[in-house]
């Protein structure tokens, strides 16, 4: 592990702690923009943040230790996969365990604790959010999975760090897997940081929140945590769609200029990414929970298929 790779990982890490709530507000603002309604200030979330962070924590008597650990273990979580996703520089220190199912393990361990601890109080909102985020989750890991085996079928391997350097080095040219892969991909990433259509952040309505629901009780730091990890998760999941599917301007030496020039490739990227996620969530309307099988069934086929026309179709790397 040399120094450059260290500092690289270090800064990556601070970066993505520090712009994920960046990413929710500029969201935030551009679906206000798009509706014609007036926008909330990009620093809001940060405002929040900071008052969540100073306010007491209240808990239930029947809350168990389960309760109080899960936001730091999920937090924990998220922090880790935007460590090992590759967004400036594929010069980790991480690199050696930055591998794609390790991710999806991330997000697997997240999502159990934070519906365990949803359903721990025992409370009828909690329980009902615990059961449908596992039922997202059941079904929008295996089209991940799926995913990233079809770009690991062009890198003949399966790390994140090796995807993105022979994406980024490869000569212009169009594979329609990836194309089909991008496609799932933006589908699983809707469901699993609860957007429109399959969910609504900004709903309490109990028919129809999911991740909402399991959060009811928390409150303090302990909910100002989990704010800032489905910002990190939303922030992630951001830099895997371009890492994988637009990885030009990511660093592969580790230089400072480079990673400098990544940097603001990566910021233009994900104002880009922000709006498009804006547009599509006013463009769409919030389905119904027994639509969402359908909904993630068709990535999972679309994931299918982009691994079949790689092998089927496309030769060569």
């Amino acid at each position: 592990m040399t120094f450059t790779a260290l500092f690289t990982q270090l800064f990556a890490l601070f970066l993505a702690a520090l712009l994920a709530p960046a990413l929710t507000g500029w969201v935030n603002q551009c679906r206000a923009w798009l509706q014609n309604r007036s926008a909330p200030p990009l620093l809001m979330p940060y405002y929040t943040l900071h008052k969540l962070f100073h306010k007491e924590v209240l808990l239930a008597h029947n809350a168990s230790s389960l309760f109080r650990a899960a936001p730091y273990i999920v937090f924990s979580c998220m922090a880790l996969a935007a460590a090992i996703v590759p967004t400036l520089s594929t010069d980790l220190a991480f690199s050696p365990a930055a591998d794609a199912i390790a991710l999806v393990g991330l997000f697997s361990l997240a999502r159990v604790f934070i519906a365990l601890a949803g359903m721990d109080v025992g409370t009828a909102f909690g329980s009902l959010g615990a059961r449908r985020e596992m039922l997202i989750g059941f079904l929008a890991e295996p089209a991940l999975l799926m995913v990233f085996f079809a770009a690991s079928l062009i890198s003949q391997s399966t790390s994140l760090s090796t995807i993105v350097e022979t994406l980024g080095q490869r000569e212009f040219t169009i594979y329609p897997s990836l194309a089909f892969s991008a496609v799932a991909f933006a589908m699983v990433a809707l469901a699993e940081t609860a957007r429109i259509p399959v969910d609504n952040p900004a709903t309490h309505l109990e028919l129809t929140m999911i991740h909402e629901a399991m959060i009811l009780e928390y409150s303090g730091r302990h909910l100002a945590l989990i704010e800032w990890a489905g910002s990190l998760k939303l922030f992630t999941y951001f830099c895997l769609g371009i890492a994988l599917f637009f990885p030009v301007g990511i660093s592969l030496a580790g230089t400072p200029l480079s990673i400098a020039q990544a940097g603001f490739f990566m910021t233009l990227k994900l104002a880009a990414g922000g709006f498009l996620l804006a547009l599509v969530e006013t463009l769409s309307a919030k389905m119904r929970i027994f639509r969402a099988p359908e909904f993630l069934g068709t990535a999972f086929m679309l994931a299918v298929l982009a691994m079949l026309v790689r092998l089927l179709l496309e030769t060569g790397p």
